[in-house]
């Protein structure tokens, strides 16, 4: 598989749409959620996104009741909506909104829905994982100090707030903290780690809804999962078959046992072959004694 900052194209033959639900708990994603409050210039991913949309550089758009994304003008959000719907705190001077670092809602938001696509390029006849679109998740609890609810803020194009990303770093070990790359590379590279929610289907449904169980819907995750590196392997069809017994001997013991016996039987049988043809020549001197010159006798007298 290789990892691609570019469009995907809009005739490949093969495409598979996944939505996953990215645990910012989980070390593999914590980057996206460090550093909580702004430290300098560093910002973790919402913050980040926030402040472009409150700045009016990049839309977002409105996320519906059945979970899909739709990217037109009609499905556009405006951020003050987002603000007054989700009760953030800001202020508006001239006709501009302003939100303090303290009042984003940067610590409630622990998950990411995020649409990603695997897709087969049979221009360049390459596997390739692509980001499409990301939604941040808040995580609020209710008055009475419940369970926290999710609350699916808006989506986000990734095309759109792609080369802002390429901006910010963020950090990707726990052991060195100087290892970093950018945002940008952190997607394009699929760093992040997220179990499958959804798959884009003809009855539109979610796992959720045909998975009735905690391992039915863990066993249909791994089918999925399968299926796509199935296919990333298998695209150019199997791996050609090994001849050397030295390779047999790695894929399979008995059959690397019965090359070996089948040698020696070959190998004794040849040398058997040698040894009956060596008899064979010379015994042929023996058979042609008769055509030699008789000796002659001759007896003395005693006179």
């Amino acid at each position: 598989m290789f990892p691609t900052a570019i469009d995907m194209p809009e005739d490949v033959v093969w495409r598979r749409d996944i939505y996953r639900e990215i645990d910012l708990n989980k070390d593999a994603n914590a980057g996206l959620y460090y550093p909580v409050e702004p430290i300098d210039k560093q910002l973790n991913l919402f913050t980040f996104v926030f402040k472009l949309a409150l700045n009016g550089y990049i839309p977002v758009y409105e996320y519906r009741l059945d979970g899909s994304e739709v990217f037109s003008d009609a499905a556009k959000v405006k951020i003050k909506t987002v603000l007054d719907n989700y009760h953030i705190f800001y202020e508006e001077k001239d006709g501009k909104l302003r939100v303090d670092n303290s009042d984003i809602p940067s610590a409630e938001v622990k998950l990411y829905y995020l649409k990603e696509s695997a897709y087969y390029d049979q221009a360049n006849s390459t596997f390739h994982r692509k980001v499409l679109a990301f939604c941040p998740v808040m995580m609020r609890e209710d008055d009475f100090g419940g369970e926290a609810s999710k609350y699916p803020l808006f989506w986000v194009k990734y095309s759109d707030v792609e080369p802002f990303l390429t901006r910010q770093t963020v950090m990707t070990s726990n052991l060195n903290n100087a290892a970093t790359m950018t945002m940008a590379d952190f997607f394009t590279l699929t760093k992040y780690e997220g179990k499958i929610y959804k798959t884009n289907n003809m009855l539109g449904r979610t796992l959720a809804q045909y998975c009735t169980t905690d391992s039915a819907m863990a066993k249909e995750q791994r089918k999925i999962e399968g299926e796509l590196t199935s296919f990333e392997k298998n695209i150019f069809g199997d791996q050609a078959k090994k001849d050397s017994l030295d390779s047999i001997a790695n894929l399979d013991p008995k059959a690397a046992a019965k090359a070996r016996k089948v040698s020696r039987r070959s190998g004794s049988k040849s040398e058997t072959e040698k040894t009956t043809k060596v008899r064979r020549r010379s015994s042929s001197p023996r058979s042609s004694g008769g055509s030699s010159a008789a000796r002659v006798t001759v007896r003395r007298q005693r006179h």
